[in-house]
């Protein structure tokens, strides 16, 4: 056997170095990847190994201070389709479309994505859902998944705000309280293989969501009903751009009510309710169209300023009061205007001035020269310092985004003129939430009260989570000033510019205001915003209501004859809701005069008995503790008592035993003749929601009396006015 040869030694031998080398460079490669970035390779591995599927929590509901429902999450469907285990794209796109009536092109599109797990339709009602599951399509899933629906529409839509498609405050009640309402959302955790396939034995990780906390408003559902229904007559009778009012608790704070109209619906919220806005949105370009939807979204009653006229007049009146420069009974000249450092300030009726006059009468008119006098005398700094404790200088904390400060001088920079302007609320400019802040306090005793519009915080079983407390800011003026103030203001009604708002049995107090509006920089001529504040019953006051009309073109640009009315219909209505009694006058009591009625003796009959004998002796009723349509039920108490004397038409409280079987169905009662708060507690014990339209007594309501019907439906009642006998 040959040897073999060097030359073949020496090519063994490099074949083996370089065998070698390799493989020595393997092992290390292998320890470098195993050792040393083992941990950062799993890493990767575990991701494409991994599925993490996110589950949405269930967003919180918003509710009215009496538990009544305005925005809650219904339950929908989302479709996914996971792109690595669609086995027939164009099939599947096909049959996708057909269901969910999509373009084929898009749902193809995202079909061949590179992207895992894909969105193809939101919002996909139950049926189609069960459509899509029954055809049984290899990467396509159902979850289920919450929609945002506001069940009364637009209805206080500037306060809830409202959503995007995935379910995220973007204005309002919405947005400020977004990280309470909307939940923590679950996962579900699964291993894959590389194709996207889950794993026979892989183990799998399900995290529920954690629904979001409800919010507990302190709007007063049947008050914002009376609110929108007057604002949307006044916007129309006074042909307006814009018509706006707050109802506020003096007391507490608390917004009771809070609406501007034209508004929108939450539900759809880019799609304009004015006909004609739509069709011109419709033609706008994307820019543009998101300029026309913030506008429309915007709410100018804490978002805007406006220079407030005459209602402004109160502002100072206090202030002069509480130095004890003035006095209701002090003397002035009035001779139609006043020279101030050369110019000539005029007043409103300065072709015919009133002469000599009372500082009572001058509130009463709302005479300008006499409030720049009294900021002349005044001067600028302590005049400041009640604007800076009245709060007009500062946010008022109010729980709502976007709130804007006022707009005014630096003190600094405020001359004789400036001064003057302002005295009488002109070359000023404050938000609406402000005014009706700062008045509030007038009527509060002289305390300031940091206005709130959420109660309370509760989770899924109703407990509070969180409370938000009423707070008393400072005490601007003294309760003897604020008294004075009062009384003038109450005076402005029954004798001054202010009587639109009087309302028999009522003492009301009041200030009308108006004022030109600056576009451009300028006043502009011809263009005004009328407004009216109010407070009632001026002798004990219990809530507060600001009426603001903007740029109005029917029969009047004045607040007493625009604004006021809008006030005294909300006022009237919202005090007998309250069941804040009315005190006549002796010539009121002529006028307005209620016969009284001994109360019969129904008790031990049943409800149907005992209704009967009562309307026959023109008393009205309600049952409690529940009603729940049984007219068989027995009576077992009454208050009053039987024998008591009271006006007719008041309501007796009749107690029967509880109804122990709450049912899943109720039978709706016959409402006819009722009146909005004898309907409100009647739907609120069976269990049903009240839809409000008009005002006075209930003539129709849907569904129909005798309609069986599921505990939550909305039953909705037209109210008429009561004629007179």
């Amino acid at each position: 056997m040959s040897q073999p040869s060097i030359s073949s030694k020496k090519r063994l031998l490099f074949i083996f170095l370089v065998t070698s080398l390799v493989l020595f460079g393997l092992i290390l490669r292998l320890g470098w990847i195993q050792i040393v970035r083992g941990e950062k390779y799993k890493e990767i591995a575990d991701s494409y190994q991994t599925r993490d599927i996110p589950i949405p929590a269930k967003r919180g509901t918003i509710y009215d201070r009496n538990g009544k429902e305005l925005a809650i999450s219904a339950t929908t469907n989302t479709v996914w389709v996971h792109t690595n285990e669609v086995e027939e794209p164009e099939s599947t796109a096909e049959i996708l479309s057909q269901i969910l009536d999509l373009e084929k092109e898009n749902v193809l599109n995202k079909i061949k994505t590179n992207q895992y797990i894909v969105k193809i339709a939101s919002n996909v009602n139950d049926d189609l859902a069960k459509s899509v599951r029954e055809k049984r399509l290899k990467g396509i899933s159902v979850s289920e998944d919450n929609k945002r629906f506001y069940p009364y529409g637009n209805f206080a839509s500037h306060v809830l705000g409202h959503t995007t498609v995935d379910n995220r405050g973007i204005s309002g009640i919405e947005l400020e309280y977004e990280k309470y309402l909307s939940g923590i959302p679950g996962r579900w955790i699964k291993n894959t293989d590389g194709a996207g396939r889950q794993l026979s034995f892989s183990s799998e990780r399900y995290h529920q969501a954690e629904n979001g906390l409800n919010v507990v408003l302190t709007i007063d559902e049947v008050i914002q009903h009376f609110a929108e229904k007057a604002v949307q007559n006044g916007l129309k009778i006074n042909k307006a751009k814009k018509a706006s009012v707050i109802v506020m608790d003096v007391e507490t704070g608390e917004i009771l009510a809070m609406t501007t109209k034209p508004d929108y619906d939450p539900n759809q919220p880019r799609v304009p309710l004015d006909e004609e806005l739509k069709k011109q949105v419709e033609l706008m370009d994307q820019s543009e169209q998101i300029e026309a939807w913030n506008a429309m979204w915007r709410n100018p009653l804490i978002n805007d300023t406006y220079e407030p006229g005459s209602t402004f007049k109160l502002i100072t009146t206090s202030a002069a009061l509480e130095e004890g420069i003035v006095t209701p009974e002090s003397s002035f000249y009035d001779k139609g205007y006043i020279i101030v450092a050369g110019q000539r300030i005029k007043n409103w009726r300065w072709y015919n001035p009133y002469g000599d006059i009372t500082f009572k009468k001058a509130v009463q008119n709302s005479i300008n020269p006499v409030f720049v006098e009294l900021a002349q005398e005044m001067g600028v700094e302590t005049f400041y310092h009640y604007l800076d404790a009245f709060g007009i200088t500062d946010v008022t904390g109010i729980n709502l985004p976007g709130e804007r400060s006022s707009i005014m001088y630096n003190i600094n920079n405020v001359g004789p003129v400036e001064l003057a302007t302002m005295s009488f609320g002109q070359s000023i400019s404050v938000t609406p939430m402000q005014l009706i802040t700062a008045v509030s306090a007038i009527a509060n005793d002289g305390e300031l009260m940091e206005p709130r519009i959420v109660k309370e915080l509760t989770d899924d079983e109703g407990n509070v989570v969180q409370r938000f407390e009423e707070k008393m800011v400072r005490q601007v003026i003294s309760k003897e000033t604020a008294k004075t103030v009062t009384e003038i203001m109450e005076s402005v009604v029954s004798e001054g510019g202010g009587s639109r708002a009087y309302i028999p049995g009522y003492r009301v107090g009041g200030k009308t205001g108006t004022a030109q509006k600056v576009i451009d920089g300028r006043y502009a001529k011809g263009v005004y915003v009328s407004s009216f504040i109010g407070i009632a019953p001026a002798d004990d006051p219990q809530i507060a209501v600001l009426a603001i009309v903007d740029e109005p073109q029917g029969h009047s640009t004045y607040g007493s004859l625009v604004a006021a009315p809008i006030a005294k219909e909300i006022l009237e209505e919202s005090l007998r809701y309250l069941d804040i009694k009315p005190s006549y006058t002796e010539e009121e009591e002529e006028k307005f005069q209620r016969l009284n009625v001994t109360i019969p003796e129904v008790r031990n009959m049943t409800v149907k008995e005992a209704g009967e004998i009562l309307i026959q002796n023109n008393l009205q009723f309600n049952t409690e503790p529940e009603y729940y349509a049984d007219k068989n039920a027995m009576i077992v108490d009454m208050f009053p008592k039987p024998g008591a004397e009271v006006p007719e038409k008041s309501i007796i409280l009749l107690y029967t035993e509880p109804n122990e079987d709450i049912p899943s169905s109720v039978e709706t009662p016959d409402l006819s003749g009722k009146t909005i708060k004898e309907v409100n507690l009647i739907l609120n014990n069976l269990g049903l929601k009240l839809k409000i339209r008009g005002s006075g007594l209930a003539s129709t309501q849907y569904p129909e009396a005798g309609t069986v019907v599921d505990t939550g439906t909305i039953v909705s009642v037209e109210f008429e006015p009561q004629q007179s006998q």
